[in-house]
């Protein structure tokens, strides 16, 4: 996979809970361009858990990024192989979660603190594969935020081989904020991201964090390559095919829900027979009609057939594919 040449730099983001292969396959039917990203696997989990269920995606969803998360260069080295040998088209590194797991595990956010480890492990998993690997960051970690770190972490990490880093525009607090107030409370500093472009001319830089209309993805598209969308696609997943009409320019139509719909629940049948529990599979689709006229009745139909017993998998179906609004 190859950002640079894609017109379409828009992707969206790993996120624990809700990207997973359900979600990646609705999002791939509403935008044919979005990059997407798996939940967070970390390299311990892919060493030693269920790796087939953890590696585990449908092929309509490429370009498909899995995101490690881990420190040890062996541990890394090791995964990456398993990505590759999966089928996916990129590998990328967080360092940039904050949650406790994370802090326990040494990786995610407190990586920032650590670039030299962080650039080994890229050169190490740069010559293992032959997969992009990639880093998402944050702009800063407790009091290790300013500027020159910032820079300074970059420049290691892309000495080691990374030339493209996905960049949350807020700095984490490890102590005293929850993952979901790290989201929220840490102020955004979309400017520092953009000077990270000015800086670094020649790499990728993909700005996220608080990203939720089509007018401010185009404006920061004026000063980035990139951008990735996070919790606005869960509530709104629209918002990717508007944004794939408006970039691509290719004169082809917006697609229809409707038709998004039907081709889902014949993606919901074939995985409820697989033993898939319907509340997973509606999950995803609770956005789909968001902002439209009669959006409150679909939900309320979806929540009600989670419910439902997987015996009826050709009710279940067919209620999801003809539900008009």
């Amino acid at each position: 996979m190859n950002r640079q040449s894609s017109a379409f730099n828009i992707s969206v983001a790993p996120m624990m809970g809700y990207t997973d292969r359900h979600a990646r396959f609705l999002y791939r039917l509403i935008s044919a361009d979005a990059v997407l990203y798996t939940e967070m696997v970390t390299s311990k989990a892919l060493l030693h858990g269920n790796r087939v269920s953890l590696l585990r995606f449908n092929s309509e969803e490429h370009p498909v990024v899995l995101q490690i998360g881990g420190s040890d260069p062996g541990e890394m080295v090791n995964a990456a192989n398993l990505a590759q040998e999966a089928g996916y088209d990129e590998v990328n590194i967080n360092v940039g979660c904050p949650s406790d797991r994370v802090q326990s595990g040494a990786f995610g956010a407190c990586l920032m603190k650590r670039p030299e480890l962080v650039a080994e492990c890229v050169r190490q998993m740069k010559k293992s594969v032959d997969l992009p690997v990639t880093v998402k960051v944050r702009t800063g970690v407790d009091d290790a935020d300013s500027y020159d770190q910032l820079k300074d972490f970059i420049r290691n990490v892309n000495e080691a081989g990374c030339s493209t880093f996905v960049v949350h525009a807020r700095k984490a607090w490890l102590k005293g904020l929850s993952p979901k107030q790290n989201r929220d409370i840490p102020p955004l500093d979309y400017d520092r991201v953009y000077q990270l472009k000015q800086d670094f001319p020649k790499l990728q830089i993909i700005i996220n964090g608080g990203i939720t209309s089509v007018e401010q993805v185009m404006r920061h598209l004026q000063y980035v390559d990139g951008v990735m969308l996070g919790r606005e696609v869960t509530r709104n997943p629209w918002l990717l095919a508007d944004l794939q009409h408006l970039i691509t320019q290719n004169g082809s139509e917006l697609p229809q829900r409707s038709d998004v719909q039907k081709i889902y629940a014949l993606y919901i049948k074939e995985e409820l027979q697989s033993g898939t529990s319907m509340h997973a599979l509606v999950k995803p689709l609770f956005g789909l009609y968001c902002g439209q006229q009669g959006a409150k009745s679909w939900r309320r139909m979806l929540a009600d057939v989670a419910q439902k017993r997987s015996a009826y998998i050709d009710d279940l179906a067919e209620i999801v594919a003809t539900y008009s609004l």
